[in-house]
C-alpha cells in the first residue's frame, strides 16, 4: 500500500472510530499507544479484542461499515430468530444480531483458541450467555479434526486458506459437520452467517441439499481457493432452494453474497 493510500485509510478509520464508538477517542489513543487490547463501546455493547490491524477489521465491518446490511437482511425474521454464526471471530456479528433481536437464539462457531477466548469473554461481559452459545469448534465436511493456520488472536488469516503462509502455525482443532451444527440449533435456522476463510467450499459442497432445508437465509464471505469458484457455491445453494439476492465483489475470487428462500425486499 502506497503512502498516500495508507494516509487515506488512516483518515477514514479515524473518522469511523469517532463516529461509531461511544469511546472513539479512547479507542484511537489505545491504538496509537499500542495497548494490548481494545475496548469498543457501541450501542450498549462492550466488545474487547486484540489491538492488531487484522483483528480490528471485523469490528469496523460490522459496526462502522454495516458490511452485512443487518437491517435489510434481518427484516421479517419474527420475534425469536435463530442465528448460526460460522467463523464468529470475537463475536461482533452475533452480538449485534442478539441486541437487534431480543428474542434471538445464537450459536457461534469459532475454532481458533485465542480468538475464541475473546468471543466467550464478549458474550459473558455483555450478559448474553443465556441466548448466545459459543462452540469452540470448526465447521467442516465431517466431524473430526481440522488442520488450520493460526496467525494469532483475532487474525483474519486464521483458517485453511492460509496454511503454509510465512509466520503461520498449523494447529489441529475439533470439527463438526454442518448437519451437526443445524441439528444443535434445533433444525430450523433463520440466518446462517459464514466467514470461514476458505472452508466454505468444504462446508457447502459436501452438505447435501436436504441438510440446507431448514435454513432460511445465508450470508457468506467467499474466498479465492485454488480449484474452486463462487459459482460452485451458488449452484449448490440454489439447488437447495436458496436463491442469490445480492453479491458484492471485492476482487477476483473474494466477495460477500446473500441468499434467501423467502421473499426479501431489495436493500
Amino acid at each position: 500500500m502506497s503512502l498516500l493510500r495508507r494516509s487515506r485509510f488512516a483518515a477514514r478509520r479515524t473518522r469511523q472510530t469517532l463516529a461509531t464508538f461511544d469511546n472513539g477517542r479512547a479507542v484511537l489513543r489505545a491504538i496509537v499507544g499500542r495497548d494490548e487490547e481494545l475496548d469498543y463501546r457501541v450501542g450498549g455493547l462492550i466488545v474487547t479484542g486484540p489491538n492488531a490491524p487484522g483483528a480490528r477489521v471485523p469490528v469496523y465491518e460490522v459496526f462502522a461499515e454495516d458490511e452485512y446490511s443487518m437491517t435489510w437482511f434481518g427484516q421479517g425474521l419474527g420475534d425469536t430468530p435463530v442465528l448460526v454464526d460460522i467463523g464468529a471471530h470475537i463475536g461482533c456479528f452475533s452480538l449485534d444480531f442478539a441486541t437487534r433481536h431480543e428474542g434471538a437464539r445464537v450459536h457461534c462457531y469459532e475454532p481458533t483458541p485465542s480468538t475464541g477466548r475473546y468471543l466467550s469473554r464478549n458474550v459473558e461481559q455483555n450478559g448474553l450467555a443465556d441466548c448466545v452459545t459459543v462452540h469452540h469448534q470448526a465447521v467442516a465436511a465431517a466431524s473430526g479434526v481440522l488442520v488450520m493456520a493460526d496467525n494469532g488472536a483475532g487474525s483474519g488469516h486464521n483458517g485453511v486458506l492460509h496454511l503454509g503462509e510465512e509466520g503461520a502455525v498449523s494447529i489441529e482443532v475439533p470439527s463438526v459437520s454442518l448437519e451437526h451444527v443445524l441439528r444443535e440449533a434445533g433444525g430450523e435456522v433463520d440466518v446462517l452467517k459464514m466467514d470461514a476463510e476458505g472452508a466454505e467450499y468444504d462446508i457447502v459442497l459436501n452438505a447435501s441439499p436436504d441438510v440446507w432445508a431448514g435454513v432460511r437465509r445465508v450470508v457468506m464471505e467467499y474466498h479465492a481457493l485454488p480449484g474452486h469458484d463462487f459459482e460452485e457455491l451458488r449452484a449448490r445453494l440454489e439447488q437447495s432452494g436458496l436463491h442469490l439476492v445480492r453479491r458484492d465483489r471485492y476482487n477476483d475470487g473474494l466477495g460477500l453474497a446473500w441468499f434467501t428462500r423467502d421473499e426479501l425486499a431489495q436493500g
